[in-house]
Formats: C-alpha cells, sequence, structure tokens
C-alpha cells in the first residue's frame, strides 16, 4: 500500500505516517528477498502480458487462462490469472453485448431456424457481408464461417458490395474445403445472397440454400457475432487511411488471428484449426 501511495505521488515519510508503519520497518521489508510465491507471481504476470500483446491487446482473463494451461502447460487457477491481470492494470476487449434470444417466424427458406451447432465440418456454412469506411471510402468484406469449427473457410474484401463479393468467397470456401453434397449454405434475404449467381453456384456444388427472415440478425446470429468481435479487436481501434491498409488488416484478422490464433469460449478456448485437428470429427484440410 505504501508503494501505491508513493506511485501516486505522496512521500515515503508521509505514507508511513498516514498507514501507522515505521520508516525503518518498511525500509527493512523492502529489502527481504522474494519469497517463492511472489516470485512466481511475478514471472507469472510477465507471461500474461506477453500473452496480452500477442493477442493484440484483446484477451480478458479467461483466454489468458486457456493460453497458459492449454498451451503452455502452466497450472493456475483463473482467478489468480484475473487478480495479477488487475494488479497490473491489464484488461481484455469487453465482448459484444448479448442479446435476448427472441421467438421469430421462420421463411419456407430458412432450414437453419436458429440452430447452428453442428457436429461435423461443412454440415451448414453461415455468411454475410460487413462494412467499414477509410479516408479512401468504404471497404466490405464478405465471409463465409463453418458452424462446426467458427473457422472463416471463405472471403472476399471489394470496394462495391455486389453479388461477385458473396460469389467469390463462396468460391473460396467451396475450393478450400471440398464439401460433400446436401451442406446448408445460410444468409439473410440481401440482394447478393438472393441474386442469381450466388443461388446458382450454391447448387452447382451440390449445397442447399438458406435464409432466414427478413431483418431479423438473430436469424444469423452466428455470423453476427463474428462480424461484431471484428469490429471490436480490429475495425474500431483505429482510423484507416486507405483501402489497401484496412484489407491487408482484415486478411490478417481472419487468416492469421481468428482462425489460427484465437482462443473460442464455444470451442472449448481451442482456436478454430486446433479444434477441427484434434476432433474425432475433423475430415477436412487443415
Amino acid at each position: 500500500m505504501i508503494d501505491r501511495l508513493a506511485d501516486a505521488g505522496m512521500p515515503i515519510d508521509v505514507a508511513c505516517r498516514v498507514l501507522g508503519v515505521s520508516r525503518q520497518g518498511y525500509y527493512r521489508y523492502k529489502r527481504r528477498p522474494l519469497s517463492a510465491a511472489q516470485m512466481r507471481r511475478r514471472w507469472l504476470t510477465g507471461v500474461i502480458r506477453e500473452i496480452h500483446v500477442a493477442s493484440r491487446g484483446t484477451y480478458g482473463y479467461r483466454r489468458i487462462h486457456a493460453e497458459l494451461t492449454m498451451a503452455m502447460n502452466v497450472q493456475v487457477s483463473s482467478r489468480l490469472v484475473s487478480v495479477l491481470m488487475t494488479q497490473a492494470g491489464i484488461y481484455g476487449l469487453p465482448g459484444p453485448a448479448r442479446v435476448k434470444r427472441l421467438k421469430g417466424v421462420a421463411t419456407s427458406g430458412d432450414l437453419v431456424n436458429r440452430k447452428f451447432h453442428r457436429l461435423r465440418p461443412n454440415e451448414l456454412w453461415v455468411t454475410d457481408i460487413t462494412e467499414h469506411p477509410t479516408r479512401e471510402g468504404k471497404v466490405y468484406c464478405a465471409a463465409v464461417l463453418d458452424a462446426y469449427s467458427r473457422r472463416i473457410v471463405g472471403w472476399s474484401i471489394d470496394s462495391r458490395q455486389d453479388s461477385t463479393l458473396v460469389v467469390n468467397a463462396l468460391d473460396m470456401a467451396i475450393r478450400n474445403r471440398r464439401p460433400a453434397p446436401g451442406g446448408i449454405v445460410h444468409a439473410d434475404h440481401g440482394v447478393q445472397f438472393t441474386s442469381w449467381a450466388f443461388g446458382e453456384r450454391i447448387r452447382t456444388a451440390g449445397l442447399l440454400p438458406s435464409f432466414g427472415t427478413v431483418g431479423d440478425g438473430l436469424d444469423n446470429a452466428m455470423m453476427e457475432s463474428f462480424w461484431s468481435s471484428m469490429q471490436i479487436e480490429l475495425l474500431n481501434r483505429r482510423r484507416w487511411k486507405t483501402r489497401v491498409e484496412l484489407a491487408n488488416a482484415i486478411f490478417e484478422y481472419i487468416e492469421v488471428f481468428h482462425n489460427r490464433q484465437r482462443r473460442h469460449s464455444a470451442l472449448g478456448y481451442q482456436t478454430p484449426i486446433e479444434y477441427e485437428l484434434t476432433s474425432p470429427a475433423n475430415t477436412v484440410p487443415a
């Protein structure tokens, strides 16, 4: 406590008088060697700081605890991680706001009906478009997410949001995953997704199109959750000068951070690729 008061600018003599501690006793305490527990806590704090930096400043205590225990085999409680982070002033980014799951009326073309959980890869892909401004103008990104592992399996970035944008993302997903016939591709009723070109690409791959209700984000909640995380962890953290700069950052976020490094609570704090490689249901290329 004396150290905290001193860091705040209070003289040591005054801090000792305020807390009823002798000046000599304080300096004797300062000269004592660190205990094993104190040394371990200092070491843990340093490791936690490194993990937090590697996560681009996004991880809270739960994901840092998962990184320590699952990736580094460090035995530590999540409570201690939380305490050490608070003491060191290390904080994760706030997650997306949770919305209440409302009952809605699904359209006849909705093959998902808000049931996103799947037991095998390529059974359900969800897709959507997001946009973000730069000083040059907006950048649009379409992405395809496998509901089984939360992995982004296809994406496309352009300065226009047309059917070509979403068809390119779907093409990439089909080339990367080579899905068996019968999988579902779920989207909203945007004109890009209801276009003939997008529907034809789904059908020629042997997949089934699915659409949620009009104007209801909950019908594509898994994809909305991904966009919300990217907004918090990347897009809103700085101002972007050029479209190329932002496009490169989105590419790195998807392929390097989200798919390979970011630990997902819904996957037992594994990364999407790690989850696919360790799951018995793994039948997809790495």
